[in-house]
Parts: C-alpha cells; structure tokens; sequence
C-alpha cells in the first residue's frame, strides 16, 4: 500500500497519474462502520478494475475548529489507522495534513482541489460525512459540487442492535470498561501500543510480575480496572491479565499505570515495543484491606483471564 502525505496547498507533482475509486473519512479505529464504506469503494474499483484509493487526515478536524483543554486521543494512532487499511485492501492512502489552510475551502473549492486532482472517478463515503462546513457540505449535496466529473456514491449507517456503529459509541463503551462490546463493533479486539519501563517491581513480590507499560498520550486507555489481555513482545503474543489504576491497595494519590503480568513468561523485555490487545474486562479497581487478600484476587483474574482468552484464542482460529 503506498502512502501519500500532503498539505494545503499541494503540488499536483505529488498525484499519481490514473483515475481511482476513494473512499473519504478520518476513520478513527476503522471500525465495521468504516469497513462497510471501504467494501462499498473497493466492490466498486473491483468493477471498474481501479486502485482503490483512501483520503483520510493526519489528526482530527476539532483540534482545528475547537478550544479544549483536554489531550486529544484516538482510537487508532496514525501508524495503526494505515496498517487497518492495509488489512482492508487500499492500494493508496492520501494524509492530508488538517490545518487552518485545509479548512478555509469551501466545499467547492475543496472538490476541485482535491478530489478531481485525484483523479477520482467514484468518490464514496458515509451518509455523515462531511468535506468542510457541516450544513454546505454533506454527502447530498457533493453530487453537485462534482459536476458529473465523478459518481458519488452514499453508504448507509453499519448498526448494532438498531444503532449506529460509530467512533463516538466506541469511545464511550471503552470509557465504561465495556471491552467485549467495543470489539464486537470494531470487528477486531482493540489495540494500543506502550514501551516497557521500570516500575515498582511490587508485583514480583506478589508471585505476580508485571511489564510496565507507558503508553503513548494521544491512545485512548480503557477505564481503570483489570482486564484479560494479550501482549505482543517481538512479534509474538502472549496471553495475560492487565490492570489500569493507580494501585490503591499501596496508597492513595498514586499515579495512574498500565501493568501487565504475562501467563507461563519469564524474559526481562525493559525497552520493548509492545502491543496490548484489550480483550476482556474483568473487573474494578479494588482497595484491598491485606496483602493476602489482593493475592487471593489476583489468583481467580489469572484463572479467569486464562478461560477468557482461551476461548479468544479458538475464536480467532476459526
């Protein structure tokens, strides 16, 4: 999949030449709202025996448009987004960089400049979509702005139990530590990415040692609790129980961390990229009265993150 960054204003240099099918969104977790609008556009370049082509954005729109003390974070960072495109079959993506540049065309100017410049022949997207100012520029009206240069074509909403599957229903559930509900809407288990630090070392002298993960502040983290994870250390996974919290059985006003013990492991990987796979919630955080009966706890999350991904495990083998 070749990948094509641009900023406002691009030169058309930087285009490949040929027409192409493009699906548009900022396709944050390519969830299976999402990978209904890319099946739509790759059917599509399929009949017309085109690439079929992605124009998605480097960060989201808001952080243009919009005041706000909190960090932004995403379902998918960057690298992820394009590796889950990949997956889906996209032969091209185009990054457009989001700037105050970027947003001061109007949905005309926008059409002209992007998408004929891209030689889009079939151009598809959500219902929801929009291209520039959110009452000019809906998916209704880009028929019009296209000028018969290219078809449009509208994807309905994806919905689960009659509603619509979408990043922000997605969020909310991770909030809510609703993991299996999450990944039934992504149409894959979540993932976040972390580097392995020095912690406390407090889990080992438990009969629980955990990898400490700091994770990059712009990944969307569960809510706090403990989870049946599985951890990719050098390209490998590995099955294990994580918990997120700030460790309250040791004291209060504690920072928040990610600490994950790994099943039948024994490697020192401090420095190692890894990769969580979220794929269970197990239960809250807990301020446990002794040591003793935080073990106890930690002994029934190990059998039932163990049950847990075991049946993952045979799930994802068939």
């Amino acid at each position: 999949m070749k990948v094509i960054n641009l900023h406002q204003p691009f030169n058309q240099n930087e285009i490949p030449g040929g027409d192409i099918v493009l699906a548009m969104g900022f396709f944050d977790g390519v969830h299976r709202g999402h990978q209904a609008v890319i099946a739509e556009a790759k059917q599509r370049a399929k009949a017309l025996k085109l690439p079929l082509a992605v124009l998605t954005y480097d960060h989201h729109p808001s952080i243009v448009y919009t005041t706000t003390k909190n960090q932004q974070t995403y379902l998918s960072s960057l690298p992820r987004k394009l590796s889950l495109l990949e997956a889906q079959g996209v032969d091209l993506v185009y990054v457009v960089s989001f700037t105050s540049a970027l947003s001061a065309l109007g949905p005309q100017q926008f059409v002209d400049d992007y998408l004929v410049r891209f030689h889009t022949k079939v151009a598809v997207a959500g219902f929801d979509h929009t291209y520039g100012p959110p009452d000019i520029s809906t998916m209704d009206k880009l028929a019009g702005y296209a000028k018969s240069r290219f078809e449009v074509v509208i994807v309905k909403s994806e919905n689960e139990n009659q509603e619509k599957i979408s990043s922000t229903k997605i969020r909310y559930l991770l909030d809510d530590g609703k993991i299996a509900e999450a990944n039934e809407l992504f149409g894959y288990a979540y993932q976040t990415t972390g580097l392995v630090v020095h912690g406390e070392a407090r889990g080992r002298t438990l009969g629980f040692p955990t990898a400490n993960i700091d994770w990059p502040i712009e990944e969307r983290m569960p809510r706090i609790g403990v989870y049946a994870v599985q951890l990719k250390v050098s390209n490998q996974w590995y099955n294990g129980m994580a918990s997120i919290g700030h460790n309250v059985t040791f004291g209060d006003a504690r920072p928040k961390t990610l600490e994950i013990n790994l099943f039948d492991f024994n490697q020192a990987i401090y420095g190692e990229n890894v990769e969580v796979r979220w794929v269970s919630w197990l239960r809250d955080e807990v301020k446990y009265t002794t040591v003793e009966n935080l073990i106890k706890q930690l002994q029934q999350d190990e059998i039932d993150s163990r049950k847990i991904l075991e049946r993952y495990v045979e799930k994802i083998k068939n």
